[in-house]
């Protein structure tokens, strides 16, 4: 009897907290809500990583900026998604193998990795093509939202981000980290005024904190989920997450079914942290993922997104009157 006692005791407790979270949690005070993201500056429609990409992503009004770290040989922290250039720029080197100055330009055309079909961005030869220092871009943009993903596990690359960071006064206007747990970690030890992604190992404690009831009573370091939609992703040829997903079918059913509940990103959000899905490029996946109560969309075409938010706003506010 003592024991039912205490189930429902904890059940009921977990029910309320879970709903009424700042009973016992101080929310988290996040400076800037990003319903616009683009990726690597847009990557559909600017060469991606690229100071003209970001120039192009902020004159559309994008609100926050998406990109990619890497460190050159003579450590120089660079903005770019891949270590190796061939893909990029059909030279097969490693970007750590070289000095900054012998970086290649940009093929004039490139893969957009998250699109159902094999798409490319082709610009011109006479386009920005150049591999940009991240301080180029912590200049251009001092009170833009960034969003930085550390792509490899390298100490000294995580040590130089967060200087350029510090430098900038940056520290309330970034958000950085990795799928890679190790990696996030290392992050928020060499700096945890910095806002915090949710790594892949942490989004799997998350669920399981929240189908065992647990997950109000715990506190989180983390700042921003990022997520995909697997339903989406589950169609599309050209699969990013076959370099990260074991079993990428079952897994994405999985998460399907375990994650994607507007009650738990409610929960988060009642706590102040932000839920962003990536990376989006249709007008229905916009709507699945807001509809799912995301606070933002990350996509490759800033413009897309921009026309579907005012849409969206206008049908809201015509639905008001």
């Amino acid at each position: 009897m003592l024991f039912y006692t205490l189930l429902g005791g904890y059940v009921l407790t977990s029910v309320i907290l879970f709903k009424y979270p700042l009973l016992i949690h101080k929310k988290k005070k996040i400076k800037f809500v990003c319903k616009h993201i683009s990726h690597r500056g847009g990557a559909g429609e600017s060469y991606e990583n690229t100071m003209n990409a970001f120039k192009k992503a902020m004159a559309i009004g994008t609100h926050m900026l998406e990109l990619d770290c890497h460190l050159t040989k003579d450590g120089e922290v660079v903005v770019s998604h891949d270590q190796n250039l061939f893909r990029c720029t059909g030279i097969n080197k490693n970007i750590c193998q070289l000095n900054y100055n012998e970086l290649p330009l940009l093929k004039t055309s490139i893969p957009i990795d998250f699109d159902p079909v094999d798409v490319e961005y082709i610009g011109s030869e006479n386009d920005d093509r150049r591999i940009p220092l991240l301080k180029e871009v912590f200049e251009a943009f001092p009170q833009v939202p960034i969003n930085i993903d550390i792509k490899v596990n390298n100490d000294e690359l995580i040590r130089k981000v967060s200087e350029l960071i510090q430098k900038y006064n940056r520290e309330e206007y970034t958000v950085w980290g990795n799928f890679n747990d190790a990696i996030t970690k290392k992050c928020y030890n060499v700096n945890p005024n910095i806002n915090l992604l949710f790594s892949m190992k942490r989004v799997i404690y998350l669920v399981l904190l929240m189908y065992t009831g647990l997950l109000p009573f715990v506190p989180f370091k983390e700042t921003h989920l990022e997520i995909f939609l697997p339903s989406i992703y589950l169609k599309k040829r050209r699969n990013p997450l076959k370099s990260f997903l074991p079993f990428e079918t079952i897994v994405c059913h999985m998460i399907n079914i375990l994650l994607m509940r507007p009650s738990l990103f409610q929960h988060l959000q009642r706590r102040g942290i932000h839920v962003y899905f990536w990376v989006l490029n249709q007008e229905e996946e916009f709507k699945q993922a807001f509809k799912l109560g995301a606070n933002g969309v990350m996509t490759d075409y800033p413009t897309r997104l921009k026309k579907f938010l005012e849409n969206k706003e206008r049908e809201e506010k015509y639905s008001h009157t």
